[in-house]
């Protein structure tokens, strides 16, 4: 099997003219039988192929990560 992936949500990246923020997953990211991931992507410009940064989470630490931004999120 190939890798796939599926995008699930996109929104504008806040402080930027064109920048975006991507929520992808993606099968087999490591190659076959890797475990599915979720990604996160930042581009600075709306019409970039590729994510300036992105990060994979897998599907086991996506509630620590959610948990961790809520607090984060408190102290900005």
């Amino acid at each position: 099997m190939s890798t796939t992936v599926t995008q699930i949500d996109q929104m504008p990246l806040s402080g930027t003219k064109e920048g975006k923020i991507t929520v992808t997953t993606v099968s087999e990211p490591y190659g076959p039988n890797s475990e599915p991931v979720a990604s996160i992507g930042i581009s600075l410009q709306a019409d970039a192929k590729e994510p300036d940064w992105k990060v994979h989470i897998p599907k086991a630490n996506i509630d620590a990560v959610i948990t961790a931004l809520e607090e984060a999120k408190k102290h900005l």
